[in-house]
């Protein structure tokens, strides 16, 4: 499955919701693992400009797009999606570049 990484930022109701509720964390990620199909693979707080990083695997673009609508109308986070590309399979496709 494709692989996407997922920069996320609280809005300040994201944020009274995570300190009133921190387990609302676990409880989301069940929520889209099960609704949409994706596996996390792995979950970061961060400090700086954003708050979470997330590392997930989805079935296709189409999915990931739904499920990132879906969570920035909810209003207590925003996202920044990208897809990630693994480093082995760059360099074989690289190699198979025309000279």
């Amino acid at each position: 499955m494709p692989v996407f990484v997922i920069l996320t930022t609280l809005t300040d109701e994201g944020a009274k919701t995570l300190k009133n509720k921190p387990e609302r964390i676990k409880e989301v990620d069940e929520e889209l693992c099960n609704k949409y199909g994706i596996k996390i693979l792995a979950q970061y707080a961060l400090m700086g400009p954003y708050d979470f990083l997330n590392i997930v695997e989805a079935p296709d673009n189409d999915t990931i797009l739904k499920m990132a609508i879906e969570l920035n109308a909810r209003g207590t986070i925003r996202t920044l999606t990208m897809p990630a590309f693994d480093i082995d399979t760059l360099i074989k496709d690289l190699k198979e570049l025309p000279s």
